[in-house]
Order: C-alpha cells, then sequence, then structure tokens
C-alpha cells in the first residue's frame, strides 16, 4: 500500500519536515556526486557489531556518532523516495501536534530507538544500516494515536491493477506495522536487505515517546 496524501490538513507550517527532506535529498546528492556511497555508506552507516568497540580498548566514537549520520544516508534512488514520502504525508501533522522544536527531538529520538533495536536484534552484523525509516517509523506510530480516524487516499495493488481507497489512518498503519512484524518473522537480520526490527523500534519509540512530546489537544 502506498498513501498518495491525508485529509488531514495541518494549522502551522511544516518547517522541520520539509527540513529534514532537503537535507536528506541534499546528502543523497552528494553522495553521488562524491562517486563513493559505498565508502559513505561504509564509514557513516551504522555497523552493530562496532558496538563491540564501546567495550574494549579500542575506544572510538564512530560507532555513536554513526548512529545520527545513518539517519540521513540512503541506499539508493527508490529508498529515498519511499522514505521521503512516507515522512511527506504523515510528517507535518505529527510536527503541527508538537510544536516544531520538539518534534525534530523526537524525531531523532525514534531514530536512536530504531538504532538500538535493529543493534539488539543483530549484535554482530557487519553490514552497515542506512536510512531514515526508523525515525520515519516513529512518526507512523505517533500519527496512529493522534489522528486514527484521519483519513488517507491510499494507492492497493489488486492483480494488475491499482485502487485508490480511503482508508482511515488507524487501518493502514495497523497494516503497515503488521506487515513489519511479519516480514522479521524467520529472516535473519544480520543477513542484510530491509532492516526490519528498525522498523519495529523506531514504530514502538513514536509510541512511548509520543506523551512526552504531545502538548496540543487532539482535532
Amino acid at each position: 500500500m502506498i498513501p498518495i496524501r491525508d485529509m488531514n490538513p495541518s494549522r502551522t507550517f511544516p518547517f522541520f519536515t520539509i527540513l529534514i527532506i532537503m537535507f536528506n535529498s541534499g546528502i543523497f546528492i552528494l553522495e553521488f556526486i562524491y562517486g563513493k556511497p559505498d565508502l559513505i555508506t561504509r564509514e557513516f552507516g551504522l555497523v552493530p557489531s562496532d558496538f563491540s568497540i564501546i567495550f574494549s580498548d579500542n575506544l572510538s566514537i564512530a560507532p555513536i556518532r554513526n548512529i545520527f549520520t545513518s539517519m540521513f544516508l540512503h541506499g539508493g534512488l527508490l529508498h529515498i523516495l519511499g522514505n521521503m514520502w512516507f515522512l511527506w504525508v504523515f510528517g507535518n501533522n505529527v510536527e503541527d501536534a508538537m510544536g516544531h522544536l520538539k518534534f525534530i527531538i523526537f524525531y531523532i529520538l525514534c531514530g536512536i530507538g530504531a538504532a538500538m533495536t535493529q543493534t539488539i536484534a543483530a549484535p554482530n552484523s557487519q553490514i552497515p544500516m542506512v536510512g531514515a525509516s526508523g525515525a520515519i517509523s516513529g512518526v507512523l506510530g505517533a500519527y496512529l494515536f493522534l489522528y486514527p480516524r484521519a483519513i488517507v487516499l491510499t494507492a492497493v495493488p489488486i492483480f494488475f491493477f491499482i485502487k485508490l481507497l480511503y482508508i482511515p489512518a488507524a487501518i493502514f498503519i495497523t497494516l503497515w506495522f503488521i506487515f513489519q512484524i511479519l516480514s522479521s518473522i524467520n529472516m535473519n537480520p544480520s543477513g542484510g536487505g530491509v532492516a526490519w526490527f528498525a522498523h519495529i523500534g523506531g514504530f514502538i519509540s513514536g509510541i512511548v515517546f509520543l506523551k512526552a512530546f504531545y502538548t496540543r489537544r487532539k482535532r
């Protein structure tokens, strides 16, 4: 399912939502201008096994630094387009509910929660994890509880056709989360591919942190 837009206009300008999208897009463009995206991913992506360095004699700040840098790197065009589109559809309302400054702090904390969940699930993995999807999953978790009855115009593939349906956010996001759980079952989290556990951890982080950052009444 692909969200087209939600029928839930925000009351304030989504300053940080747009800034995050622009920053991620700019970094993605620079990766390819520089011409060495694989090296950048290896240097600044989150590698779970690198956290063993913290507990060894070879002290390094790289694992901690890469929790943050990995949130703004992407592995391909479809990767960044999908992430930024989800953020555009759902981020503006969550930012509206929390306020601008609280939203960016919330976003980063969700990204940290996602990174730690993936690290715990695959502590020996040497494959770099990159992408904003963990933090954006937290935005979806917050949206679920803030606007469960908001309507999301959704593109649903049915065999060889695409059907546009109006789906309540509670159903759309719940189905999305169930898909993340099902996808994580019987897969090796150290084997690369989609970091399903990061999505799950980010989503749960969004729900946990929501109470601390939500300052406005629900509509």
